[in-house]
């Protein structure tokens, strides 16, 4: 009965002490030192390793946006559609400003990958992050100079 009345009370405050030191101290030192995956691999310069100051990503300042563009998905010989609405969102003005200048190669790529998807694919609401990927690795081989922040689908209508 003893270890319940002290155990317990002890193993809340160790429990509240851990998770204090944890978001405190432990995510504000990974953060300020950039050891996240991204920020590792894109802040070194030459072979003494120091990590640069990375500007913050801000998001949803230059979208680049491909309207109603209508996919006949694999499988389905035509009898069944896709009409969707993207918006690239890139880190730079230059960015969008390159994706308007290549704005059928772009659409081609997206397009490409889209309808090499089938219904079940495409209908699955977990897959559209998968989707998300492979067209911006299909974009990366078509403008390799133009970074990528995210993909939004501002219009998906499956019919």
């Amino acid at each position: 009965m003893k270890i319940l009345l002290f155990g317990l009370p002890l193993f809340i405050v160790q429990l509240v002490a851990v998770y204090f030191i944890t978001a405190n101290f432990l995510l504000n030192k990974m953060h300020a030192n950039g050891t996240g995956a991204e920020d590792g691999k894109a802040g070194k310069k030459d072979s003494t390793h120091v990590v640069k100051e990375a500007k913050p990503t801000e998001f949803g300042k230059f979208i680049y946006e491909i309207q109603d563009q209508i996919v006949n998905p694999a499988g389905t010989d035509g009898r069944r559609l896709l009409m969707v609405s993207l918006g690239f969102d890139v880190p730079t003005e230059e960015n969008k400003k390159e994706m308007e200048a290549k704005d059928v190669l772009l659409k081609d790529a997206a397009l490409s990958v889209m309808s090499s998807k089938d219904l079940s694919q495409l209908g699955n609401m977990a897959y559209r992050d998968t989707l998300r990927t492979e067209i911006v690795q299909k974009l990366h081989k078509v403008m390799p100079e133009v970074k990528i922040n995210t993909i939004y689908f501002s219009k998906y209508i499956l019919q």
